[in-house]
């Protein structure tokens, strides 16, 4: 016998936002790319908002480097793959979402499996700056609600988190870096939010690369390992799903 009922999960969500609302976002479609620090809390946390259909996108499987800040990462996960690990776990939330995996790199070989149009919201929580930078272009290219998350690593204070337009975020390296690059090629077809920090403290450990074995079949490869703490992915993660449900609302309410 079930002893819940997916009306009671959601209670105090139905009670902010409506039933209404709660039966139109149980119908919204978005895809997450990248379900590590940040990507893992966001999935999480839209689940529990009443989000029921997803897509997990990640190439790489849970290692012990993970733990400390992945939503699914812990000594029983280790070696899953992170898609399928999110998933499991997203399961145990609501039994009766819709979780897609797709454990898989996002690049120009393979962007056209996504399918970008057929989703009311797109998440970036990418890593690599080529796979970013592609998904930045196609992501405003369609009608889809797109946020993006710049650097969450060498930060520790939760109040210097920020959101505002990819053109105006200051303080943080990886958003300079996609902007230098974004001049010489083609500029995002539309504005989008990004959630940031202007911190940036410095490694006090070995940050030698300890890379996965899936990312170097991938040819994805760092220099550098740097420190991360889960307060601050997690922070990202739920602001990412903060801005998508507070999207939704204010168009339910309009």
């Amino acid at each position: 016998m079930q002893l819940w009922s997916e009306d009671k999960l959601f209670q105090r969500t139905a009670l902010m936002l409506g039933e209404k609302k709660m039966q139109a976002l149980a119908q919204k479609k978005g895809i997450i790319f990248g379900i590590g620090g940040v990507g893992s809390w966001c999935a999480e946390s839209l689940i529990r908002s009443g989000i029921r259909k997803l897509c997990l996108v990640d190439f790489d499987v849970v290692c012990e480097s993970n733990v400390n800040r992945q939503a699914h990462a812990s000594v029983n996960s280790l070696n899953q793959t992170k898609v399928i690990a999110m998933k499991n776990r997203l399961l145990e939330i609501n039994p009766l979402a819709e979780i897609q995996t797709m454990h898989e790199v996002f690049s120009e070989q393979t962007k056209e499996k996504f399918q970008l149009n057929t989703y009311d919201f797109i998440v970036d929580a990418i890593d690599s700056i080529e796979s970013k930078l592609l998904l930045i272009r196609m992501a405003t290219e369609t009608e889809a609600l797109f946020v993006s998350s710049m650097g969450a690593a060498l930060k520790m204070d939760p109040t210097r988190i920020k959101v505002t337009e990819f053109w105006k975020v200051h303080g943080c390296r990886l958003a300079y870096i996609l902007r230098k690059r974004i001049r010489k090629g083609q500029l995002p077809a539309k504005p989008f939010w990004c959630v940031y920090s202007d911190e940036l403290i410095p490694n006090e450990g070995d940050t030698s690369n300890k890379e996965t074995d899936a990312a170097a079949t991938h040819g994805i490869k760092k220099a550098v390992i740097n420190g991360t703490v889960a307060h601050i992915t997690a922070i990202f993660g739920f602001t990412l799903a903060g801005l998508i449900i507070q999207s939704f609302y204010q168009d339910y309410s309009e």
